[in-house]
């Protein structure tokens, strides 16, 4: 049976890169912690037919090139860095087309104490993720975090579903509503003729957003709220066109403590199991009216 080759990239994945930057006087330090993953894609038909390794740029160039660039250009935000890379890949090498710059940041902040300002302890809130896409002539950008686990103690219901005889589930009229957001959004930035967002404002606006629209939102359903979180980011920030969510259900179960001669009562401080599997997995995007989505399905475990 005949074959032909279809959609294919390569690169380096995880390159671990570390920057210190000092200040004037050295006393004073600045931490860029980034895990990027390069892919490059283009006319590389020959590699995989005959092997030749002609229009292949290694593997260990990109990721050398990453660690130069890390030093000549500095580390302003992710995707500052990711638009840099992408650019040098696609305008230096004929034969690729597009590069893909996948990042992870993990974010650290200063001990700072009077005796100290370059002790740092990692911040465990959330990562942040970003994924840079040049083609020679437009941009894709799309910001995101993970791992950002949040939880409203009361607040939050969930009844009125549909029931059939295996539902064993009770109506809730006051619950612990709690789940690990993934959020990634696209900017309808596209082309270096226009001005480009500011990137680290624009990431911190979005993460406060969606955290202020779960904390004020009375939650019939998970759903709803995640509707809230998207809305309020695309309602406020101008420059992003579309969001998409992943959010596990962290179920928290009342615990039976009747065999104890003990009554667990929500509104006298109740006594939960944290579940951690298996659990309810809720996505959605959420779009300005009149954009198109193109946030790929894949991006949710970026």
């Amino acid at each position: 049976m005949p074959t032909i080759l279809g959609q294919n990239q390569y690169g380096k994945a995880e390159n671990r890169v570390v920057k210190i930057t000092r200040d004037g006087t050295g006393g004073t330090h600045h931490i860029k912690d980034l895990n990027v993953s390069v892919a490059l894609s283009g006319d590389m038909d020959d590699v995989h037919y005959s092997g030749s390794n002609a229009s292949v740029l290694p593997t260990d160039t990109t990721k050398n090139t990453v660690y130069a660039f890390a030093k000549e250009y500095g580390i302003e935000s992710a995707e500052q860095f990711g638009i840099h890379l992408a650019r040098h890949f696609v305008t230096s090498q004929e034969p690729i087309h597009q590069a893909r710059i996948r990042i992870e940041e993990y974010a650290w902040e200063r001990i700072g104490t009077d005796k100290s300002q370059h002790s740092f302890v990692r911040k465990g809130q959330e990562t942040r993720v970003a994924q840079i896409t040049f083609d020679g002539e437009k941009w894709q950008v799309i910001s995101g975090l993970r791992d950002l686990t949040v939880l409203n103690s009361t607040d939050s219901e969930f009844w009125g579903y549909v029931k059939d005889k295996y539902t064993t589930l009770q109506e809730a009229y006051d619950r612990i509503l709690a789940t690990e957001v993934s959020a990634k959004w696209r900017y309808n930035w596209s082309s270096e003729a226009e001005p480009m967002p500011d990137w680290d404002e624009s990431y911190e606006q979005a993460k406060t957003h969606m955290l202020q629209a779960f904390a004020e939102t009375y939650s019939l359903s998970l759903q709803q709220t995640m509707y809230q979180m998207g809305a309020r980011v695309i309602d406020s920030r101008g420059e992003i066109d579309e969001i998409r969510f992943s959010l596990p259900n962290k179920h928290h179960f009342l615990v039976d403590l009747e065999p104890f001669g003990l009554k667990n009562d929500v509104a006298d401080g109740a006594v939960y199991f944290a579940a951690d599997r298996p659990y309810g997995l809720i996505e959605a995007t959420v779009l300005r009216d009149g954009a198109e989505p193109r946030i790929p399905v894949d991006l949710t475990n970026l």
